[in-house]
């Protein structure tokens, strides 16, 4: 896999619970590694609940970040940005989510988008923060065979995206406990509430 140059562009990944800060932490984290600031949302407005979500995250989005909108092909996005300072990828978990329902439950064909994901994100010229959603921590689900395969297979883009990664931090009541750091840079990691 070919490495891009570090010293220019970053690799990170926020995991977290849901209302943890992830998306704050991220914008804040992204401010400092690049001067254009791209927003990639992955969600798709599938009900009015959802849409309201995607419309309160729009207005808490500072106006320095151009948004842009893909639920699906990150990889090809991102190949598509090369050079262009720092992206925030919201979230992982519903990128992985659309792809389940656009696929069907191909487990080689998921894991190998993953990969692929994985790869371009790990080669391109661009910082990038990724927020994913931490969904292995409770209860294991028995109804539905896609529900453990969603489980399963977040696991294992968690793992792949953070044996690349620069920096992995795991957000908890707003605040950012720093997992892996592959520099010595002093990062601020405290996170204030709303």
């Amino acid at each position: 896999m070919e490495r891009k140059d570090l010293s220019k562009s970053r690799l990170i990944l926020i995991l977290g619970g849901a209302r943890s800060g992830k998306s704050r932490f991220a914008l804040e984290r992204g401010e400092t590694l690049g001067e254009e600031k791209i927003f990639i949302a992955t969600a798709r407005p599938s009900d009015a609940e959802m849409a309201r979500r995607i419309e309160r995250h729009r207005r808490d989005r500072p106006e320095v970040w151009k948004t842009m909108e893909e639920p699906i092909h990150l990889a090809d996005l991102l190949q598509s940005m090369q050079g262009k300072g720092v992206a925030v990828i919201d979230c992982l978990t519903l990128w992985l989510s659309n792809l389940l329902t656009t696929v069907g439950e191909d487990e080689e064909k998921i894991l190998s988008e993953i990969d692929r994901l994985v790869s371009v994100a790990r080669s391109v010229n661009l910082s990038i923060v990724a927020v994913s959603n931490e969904v292995g921590l409770g209860v294991v689900p028995t109804d539905h065979s896609l529900s453990r395969l969603f489980r399963d297979l977040s696991g294992l883009l968690h793992q792949r995206w953070a044996a690349e990664a620069d920096e992995v931090y795991w957000m908890m009541a707003g605040i950012a406990v720093p997992i892996k750091r592959k520099r010595d840079e002093k990062v601020a990691v405290g996170h204030r509430p709303d």
